[in-house]
């Protein structure tokens, strides 16, 4: 098993733990688990290799006892854990399909289960909309509407999958198939390779070699539990998470005319071939011809020159103004991820981060990274072990002590500072000052109704030591819709001030969406783009907050960390005298 497989049942145990709190000690056992899971996430190798090492042991790695060591080779070896099987055994299965709704967790599950009865998604709809859960304790008429709102989101949601799913199973059976001799290329398509924000499935075109020995080798991927349809140039399968992916065996003359047709919108791909019939011709999926005569397809660039059109790069394949700037030469050349000097947003182990100040800058500047900014969370939020006022002090002495440790990277010392309900922020400004940049970002009362949040918004920007905005919309993708406010006031208010706009490159979060990085850009407004790391190896979001930028057509001097560390200095809003 992978390490998010094998924390994937230490996060469903520490659930069932929690709802089924069968002995005195299951809130000490529910946080063995999830400090389990989190150590399993931040473990660099993979956990099944070590396991399977007689000269290894699990029990060197912080937060793994014996008991943990020896699920984890029970996972690793047969992929089953008897413990989560015999506590799945107590609680149907479907009642943890509720903790994917928004403000339902293992607690309120449990209330469901034991005072009403309530066993899946479908049973707590109907008790909300008849006004049963209100008569529980700590639910009212506003919870339940909230429930109802979460239910729409996790239904919307169904089939979807993150961009990091997608990501992540595209890696697998990629190198899976390179695996057999007559494999030239593997290139995944479709929304995927758009950077959609969720993906409903996967295709991979392959060329080379003999088909038939592809789609053989493809049938014995470990993660397929049903072939769906396995035809002459096409395998259609479906993995142990849900996901469908089709894999097509194309020849070499054809491919890159497949890969445009399987990669742009629907709307992007009837757009070129309107207008590739006003020239007398016909786009396919084999390729461009004329009559009889193929005329282009061996690549995507042929293909558009032969139309006329600049290359467009597969995020902008949406038919939104891309073919007109493709036509008339301003296609915008888009963000890069090797543009990327730096990140400003992480965590450490002073607030809920899993290592060091010391560990992320080195992990940082082993990336090439020239600067980054710590930002622990403020004290509002306790979930994250945030920093009272004291803590926050000795935090920054901290950071600053780091830097005669890491020579070669800049380490800024900030702060994710809450914004409280009423617009405060959860820090007084002779704390504020003390900060070299301050990120403001809102983790409760996200249920306000739109004209509070925009107040609540408007009112955080106006503080002067305010100098980033993070995460904007507060959504979870799959999970939680963005919050409701005046985009657009706060957006100009922003503008205004001088702030920054955090594009959070969190897979789970993506937030800003792509939507709004195009308003932004269309205002003349300039990004940042962090991943909100809690561990070194979550650097590796920046991919998704550049793909994102890219989607939303930002160029490297749109986003202040391609800049060196005194020219983005000096793009953030001046602090007072």
């Amino acid at each position: 098993m992978e390490n998010s497989e094998i924390a994937a049942v230490f996060e469903e145990i520490s659930n069932l733990v929690k709802i089924l709190q069968e002995d005195s000690k299951w809130q000490f056992k529910a946080a063995a688990y999830d400090r389990a899971r989190r150590a399993v996430e931040s473990y660099p190798g993979r956990l099944a290799e070590v396991a399977a090492d007689p000269n290894r042991k699990l029990t060197d790695i912080p937060g793994i006892g014996p008991d943990l060591a020896a699920k984890i080779r029970e996972l690793a070896e047969t992929g089953r854990c008897q413990y989560h099987q015999e506590q799945l055994q107590k609680i149907p299965r479907t009642l943890l399909d509720l903790l994917q709704i928004q403000t339902v967790g293992p607690q309120k599950a449990r209330l469901f289960y034991k005072q009403l009865g309530i066993q899946s998604v479908d049973d707590l709809e109907g008790a909300a909309k008849t006004g049963r859960l209100r008569g529980l304790p700590g639910m009212s008429e506003k919870s339940e509407a909230n429930i109802l709102k979460g239910i729409e989101v996790f239904r919307r949601a169904y089939g979807r999958y993150r961009l990091d799913t997608a990501y992540e199973t595209a890696q697998q059976i990629a190198d899976y198939l390179r695996e057999c001799r007559p494999v030239d290329q593997v290139t995944p398509a479709g929304s995927f390779r758009r950077g959609r924000e969720t993906v409903g499935d996967l295709d991979l075109l392959v060329t080379g070699g003999d088909h038939a020995a592809i789609r053989d080798h493809f049938a014995k991927f470990r993660g397929i539990v049903q072939i769906l349809g396995k035809g002459e140039d096409k395998v259609s399968v479906k993995l142990e998470n849900g996901m469908q992916v089709d894999v097509r065996m194309l020849e070499p003359e054809s491919f890159g005319a497949a890969l445009q047709y399987f990669t742009g919108s629907k709307e992007h791909n009837v757009a070129l071939r309107e207008r590739a019939k006003r020239r007398g011709w016909k786009l396919s999926e084999y390729g461009l011809f004329e009559g009889d005569r193929c005329i282009a397809g061996r690549t995507e660039e042929e293909i558009y020159e032969k139309l006329g059109l600049a290359f467009i790069p597969p995020e902008l394949r949406e038919n939104q103004g891309e073919i007109e700037a493709a036509e008339k030469g301003q296609l915008p050349h888009l963000v890069e991820l090797a543009d990327i000097r730096g990140d400003l947003q992480m965590h450490t182990t002073a607030s809920d981060g899993h290592t060091s100040v010391e560990e992320m800058a080195a992990a940082a500047k082993k990336r090439g990274y020239r600067y980054i900014l710590i930002t622990d969370h403020s004290k509002a939020v306790t979930v994250a072990n945030g920093l009272d006022e004291k803590r926050a002090v000795e935090n920054i002495r901290r950071i600053k002590a780091a830097r005669s440790k890491v020579k070669g990277i800049e380490i800024w010392a900030g702060t994710e500072v809450d914004i409280l309900g009423d617009g405060r922020l959860d820090y007084p400004d002779d704390l504020l000052r003390q900060f070299d940049i301050v990120l403001a970002s809102v983790h409760s009362r996200m249920t306000q109704p739109g004209e509070e949040m925009t107040e609540r918004l408007l009112r955080a920007l106006e503080n002067p030591y305010v100098r980033i905005l993070g995460h904007p919309t507060g959504r979870h993708i799959l999970r939680r819709d963005p919050f409701a406010f005046d985009v657009d006031r706060v957006f100009k208010a922003a503008q205004r001030l001088g702030i920054i706009l955090e594009l959070n490159g969190n897979p789970e979060r993506l937030d800003l969406c792509d939507r709004h990085v195009r308003l932004a850009r269309d205002l003349g407004m300039k990004i940042v783009i962090s991943t909100d790391a809690h561990d070194p190896d979550h650097f590796e979001f920046m991919r998704y907050g550049v793909t994102t930028a890219r989607r939303g057509w930002m160029e490297k001097d749109d986003v202040i960390n391609t800049f060196p560390p005194a020219k983005l200095l000096e793009s953030l809003r001046p602090l007072p005298a």
